[in-house]
């Protein structure tokens, strides 16, 4: 086996985890065919415990305590350098020592980088073949998050966008392939980075269907006279945060009126503040961290995911539509995935439109739906499968600047200049 180096920005475990899903099928295919020297961060005191899990799939980790409140006041540096601020939040003398070793000692010449802000540590590896799995365009997200603000955030916001966009770039320029999470994300990068058009590419992500399934027995976590509206996801994500704030300021209301044994399931880890008080309105229940998401999934009426942010692939709209579950959901939560509004999920573009698709689904099970949106996973969202386009860019045969493996890159929109 030859050796990889591979940098991914918080530790890839575990599987099920929706911000580490991506990361860690990538860890496990790349442990089958390299020795995989892994290099990141544990920002969640929590992670510790699944170390042992991960250096089990790798040849040699690096494995850094970062504290998020320390990396913060780090970061604003780079106002005064000029560099996005996600750079100075991930800055680290101990991994980049690390790294230099690495390359130096095993005569790397396979890189893989998960994350843009993780490339600084590889910035001078011009001897290897670089891959860096974009994900998201996160500068787009963040110049949306700026028009959602106000001063002095939303300055601070579009500063960071416009930054990180620059070093997106540099980067496409620099590495040998870029990678997204759907067709429709590496497109938009396309027209904002023409100049590497011809090297931006995407891989879409998987989902374990045989755990997220709906032949699995699950204990019901729903009172007998609740009719539960779940949505699933880390409640300190600010666009996760805005989603479930509009839904309950906008929708809930008018569900209620009709459907008065309606509740609305805020499930996930971490809420904020503004989405515990949440919980104080009629019809609004929200979990806090639960072992496992899929019960509430199983025996919801129905999933939805009113973001009004996003970018990429929505890992909550996939894991609920492999358990057979109908799903509304917003236009930005729709966009990259591959199904169809009225057969596979349903589409909602405004509160009135969410209470109309909603509302059928507390009280009718719409079983065609349900299969139609496991089936579509099944087909489109295999791991195995979609990860092996990430082998042909990492082989000898390709491995020169200028040449995209064989890919859906004929499937991309055409960048514009």
């Amino acid at each position: 086996m030859d050796d990889l180096l591979l940098l991914v920005h918080r530790i890839p475990f575990p599987p099920n985890k929706g911000d580490k899903i991506r990361s860690y099928h990538l860890l496990k295919h790349l442990a089958q065919r390299y020795r995989v020297h892994l290099g990141t961060f544990i920002d969640d005191e929590n992670d510790w415990q699944y170390v042992d899990h991960v250096k089990k799939l790798c040849h040699d980790t690096h494995i850094a305590r970062l504290d998020p409140r320390s990396a913060k006041i780090r970061s604003l540096g780079a106002l005064l350098g000029g560099r996005p601020l996600s750079l100075d939040y991930y800055r680290n003398a101990g991994l980049q020592k690390w790294v230099d070793g690495v390359i130096r000692q095993h005569g790397i010449k396979r890189i893989v980088v998960f994350s843009s802000a993780m490339a600084q540590f590889i910035e001078h590896a011009d001897g290897a073949r670089r891959v860096i799995d974009f994900v998201d365009v996160d500068s787009d997200k963040w110049l949306q998050y700026a028009g959602k603000k106000v001063w002095p955030m939303s300055w601070l916001y579009r500063r960071e966008g416009t930054q990180l966009l620059a070093y997106e770039r540099r980067l496409a320029r620099e590495c040998d392939a870029s990678l997204f999470v759907s067709q429709a994300e590496a497109a938009l990068f396309q027209q904002l980075a023409p100049e590497s058009a011809d090297r931006i590419d995407f891989f879409n992500n998987g989902v374990d269907t045989d755990y997220f399934s709906p032949e699995l027995a699950h204990d019901n976590p729903y009172s007998p006279d609740e009719k539960a509206i779940a949505f699933t996801g880390a409640m300190d994500y600010w666009p996760n945060v805005d989603a479930v704030q509009w839904f309950a300021d906008e929708v809930m209301p008018g569900i209620l009126k009709q459907q008065p044994g309606a509740v609305f399931y805020i499930v996930g880890a971490r809420p904020s503040d503004q989405v515990k008080e949440l919980a104080k309105r009629p019809g609004i229940q929200v979990t806090g961290s639960v072992p496992d998401v899929r019960p509430y999934l199983a025996h919801a009426q129905a999933a939805v995911a009113p973001l009004r942010i996003a970018r990429g692939i929505q890992n909550k709209v996939l894991e609920a539509m492999a358990m057979a579950k109908s799903v509304v959901v917003s236009p930005q939560a729709l966009e990259g995935i591959d199904a169809r509004a009225g057969s596979e999920l349903l589409l909602a573009d405004d509160a009135a439109q969410f209470v109309s698709q909603v509302l059928p689904l507390l009280t009718h099970k719409d079983a065609a739906m349900e299969q139609a949106a496991r089936a579509k996973v099944i087909a489109r969202y295999n791991w195995t499968a979609n990860l092996a386009r990430v082998d042909s860019l990492l082989e000898p045969a390709s491995a020169h600047r200028g040449t995209t493996a064989p890919s859906y890159s004929s499937d991309l929109t055409p960048a514009k200049a």
